[in-house]
């Protein structure tokens, strides 16, 4: 299958070009050529399928005819190593707890099978690849663990100094080997900035092979279709007749499009939630059709701290910049940190149920917007511990049990380079390191 970029002034690539280059070199982000829906008859037996059963399926909708069956099918089982429960917190409202990978964020699952696929490509390739990424949290340790230590890739993970939780920061600065921690002075912002220059810088380029592990690299952000369909499978025979709703809390829009992406492959869904902290950039648009970013703000929801989504370009160009069809399927919420705090506490103390602050994010817009004969499913994107300060700070001290694959990471040393915020220092420390 063929890549084209949302940009549409440069030609279509392969799956390989597009995975390696990461970003088009006219700046859009690449999009597979065609979706295929799958046949009704899919849906039909889908609850008889196991999670990495249903995500070889998907995966061979965009994969599958760059990637032999069989490597494909070892990819995806050894990225899916774990399962995603669905928790029933009421009558209409479930949780996709996707947080039980090795980092313990929903990311896990792209960044493991990106990793792999990536792998599999450079078998062909003798120069060593470079994978950059910015993070304003989780994003950051599942790419470093996913990726650690794979022969031929170096990784280097920009995040914003004192803006990330203390033990987001551990999962991916204590790592060593082929991991590199670069702590930038300034927002999530200034580090997406950093790395979408570097791949348009020509004596960069000229120098590495540059790539992207964010949910800008179709190998990234595709995976996270699959958590959609699981969830519609474990709750096929249950809610056969309702209406299914994701609610999804959203920063840089990865996990939201790749939702799009299922309803687009025939996923029966009525519709999405974009559940957004004070950073509403979008949240805005659905509401009066103008995009217009500005600076992220900070929020106790740190990982939605975006202030300009890369990956909405993707709705567009998907919905072909039509306000009125993306109204259709998506609408918004907003919500402040003590909105984010008072759910945390109301939920934990009527249904004994701990969320993490983004989980809250997306609860609040699901039980607002959820209407009679609905289903709805909110994203439970993290571990509450990886938040441990704030979800303390809201329920108090003690209630928050590590887990030992978290309490692991804080005995280890940081490990990290300071940078500014400039390009040319980040530029700098490529060409030299």
């Amino acid at each position: 299958m063929k890549f084209y970029s949302t940009n549409k002034t440069v030609p279509s690539v392969s799956l390989m070009e597009a995975v390696i280059k990461g970003l088009a070199s006219d700046n859009g982000l690449f999009m597979p050529e065609r979706i295929e829906e799958f046949h009704p008859q899919f849906f039909k037996g889908i609850h008889r399928m196991s999670f990495q059963e249903i995500s070889f399926e998907v995966a061979n909708k965009f994969f599958g005819e760059d990637i032999p069956e069989q490597v494909l099918d070892e990819i995806v089982f050894d990225s899916l190593n774990f399962d995603c429960p669905i928790i029933r917190i009421s009558d209409q409202i479930y949780s996709l707890e996707l947080f039980h990978g090795p980092t313990l964020a929903f990311k896990d699952v792209g960044a493991r099978f990106m990793a792999r696929i990536l792998a599999h490509f450079l078998k062909g390739i003798s120069k060593e690849v470079n994978v950059l990424v910015a993070t304003s949290g989780d994003t950051g340790s599942a790419v470093a663990n996913g990726f650690l230590n794979i022969p031929g890739i170096k990784v280097y993970v920009l995040y914003p100094r004192g803006l990330v939780s203390n033990i987001q920061e551990k999962q991916f600065t204590t790592l060593g080997n082929n991991i590199t921690a670069l702590e930038v002075d300034g927002t999530f912002d200034d580090c997406q900035r950093l790395v979408k220059s570097a791949f348009l810088d020509q004596e960069l380029n000229d120098d590495m092979v540059l790539t992207s592990a964010n949910s800008i690299n179709v190998a990234r952000f595709l995976p996270q279709a699959f958590y959609y369909f699981n969830a519609y499978a474990r709750l096929h025979e249950t809610e056969l007749n309702s209406d299914f709703v994701f609610s999804v809390p959203s920063g840089n829009f990865g996990n939201l499009t790749a939702g799009l992406f299922a309803k687009f492959l025939g996923l029966p869904v009525k519709r999405f939630i974009a559940a957004n902290n004070e950073n509403d950039v979008v949240y805005n648009y659905l509401k009066t059709g103008k995009y217009e970013p500005r600076p992220s703000v900070a929020t106790i929801a740190n990982a939605m701290d975006v202030g300009d989504p890369s990956n909405f370009v993707r709705i567009l160009d998907l919905y072909n910049h039509s306000h009125r069809d993306i109204c259709t399927d998506m609408v918004g919420y907003r919500y402040s940190d003590d909105e984010i705090r008072e759910t945390m506490k109301q939920v934990y103390t009527e249904k004994k149920y701990m969320l993490d602050p983004h989980g809250a994010v997306g609860y609040r817009a699901l039980k607002a917007d959820l209407k009679p004969g609905e289903v709805g499913v909110f994203l439970e994107t993290a571990h509450p511990a990886k938040f441990t300060e704030t979800v303390e700070e809201v329920l108090g001290k003690g209630t928050v049990i590590l887990p030992e694959k978290l309490s692991a990471f804080l005995k280890s040393e940081k490990l990290s380079f300071g940078i500014s915020a400039d390009f040319a220092d980040f530029k700098d420390y490529l060409l030299n390191n």
